[in-house]
């Protein structure tokens, strides 16, 4: 059964993401500074969560360094503006393989166990730390997002034990329906969040009969955001929130605010709240979110 318009939207901002990026626009922040300067001028826009990636500081490249998520979120928790942390925990998961000899990984390849992709959620102990729940094809080429059942179902219990609010992201509905089998398994608390990756190729295609579909595979108690790449993204929140969900808009997934134009972070979040708003729908604040999604109250 399709759900009702959610009338209380919480907006989440993804600010860098691991792609490369950076030399496509000048407003991808790099930095811990530059992301955490994002992070709090979207919260001023009306974002309740940061989704927070970091990068090497010289190189723009993806990073999992341990010390470049400290300071970043160190920033962040010592502003004056109340934000809920959100870090990924999906780093590490990418397999490059040669053509010839599946077997050798290439150039590209960062791929770790399940407790080695979180270090720095196990020392932060963020609000929301992100699961991808599966594998697939990353798009055109040799990459690979490798999670197996087994690497999820010990990184959900591993948040648990650290009272860490996973965000499981699902870019498929096979991965919908393992996030469910972890969910009847007890290895997710209550309320699930679940967020529904669509457009990422090759996973499942940014067309709003499949988002429906989707919906209705969710567990009845499950709070969602859905999101959709490129100039996907801002029609995306309006179509998240005509199906119950929440909206996620960032550069992460799209750089344009409109054709030609690149934007920031903070004016993507300010046209997400346009869109909430034209609805009918009020925005939530960080608060609001953590009552919503069953998080810990702010420290």
């Amino acid at each position: 059964m399709s759900r009702p318009v959610n009338r209380h939207v919480v907006i989440t901002a993804a600010l860098t993401g691991a792609a490369d990026s950076p030399g496509k626009s000048p407003h991808v922040p790099v930095t811990p500074a530059q992301i955490a300067d994002d992070a709090i001028a979207a919260a001023r826009a009306g974002a309740a969560v940061v989704h927070v990636h970091v990068r090497h500081p010289e190189t723009g490249i993806r990073s999992r360094d341990v010390a470049l998520y400290r300071e970043a979120a160190q920033l962040i928790r010592d502003s004056e503006v109340d934000v809920v942390l959100n870090l990924t925990a999906g780093m590490g998961g990418d397999l490059v393989v040669d053509e010839e000899d599946p077997l050798k990984p290439v150039d590209g390849t960062d791929l770790v166990n399940a407790m080695d992709r979180l270090p720095h959620v196990e020392e932060l102990l963020p609000d929301i730390a992100t699961l991808d729940c599966g594998s697939y094809n990353f798009g055109d080429g040799s990459a690979l997002y490798v999670s197996t059942t087994d690497m999820l179902r010990a990184g959900a219990k591993r948040f648990q034990e650290l009272g860490v609010k996973p965000e499981l992201e699902i870019f498929d509905t096979g991965q919908l329906w393992f996030a469910k089998v972890m969910h009847d398994e007890g290895l997710v608390d209550r309320p699930a969040l679940m967020q529904l990756c669509m457009g990422v190729p090759y996973g499942a295609p940014a067309d709003p009969g499949l988002l429906a579909a989707m919906v209705n595979l969710l567990p009845d108690d499950a709070q969602f955001t859905s999101f959709a790449l490129g100039r996907d993204q801002l029609p995306w929140v309006a179509q998240s929130v005509l199906h119950g969900g929440h909206a996620r808009v960032g550069l992460e997934d799209n750089l344009y605010l409109s054709r030609g134009v690149k934007a920031t972070n903070a004016q993507l979040v300010d046209r997400a709240v346009t869109i909430v708003e034209s609805l009918g729908a009020q925005v939530a604040s960080p608060d609001e979110a953590r009552a919503i999604f069953g998080l810990r109250a702010a420290r």
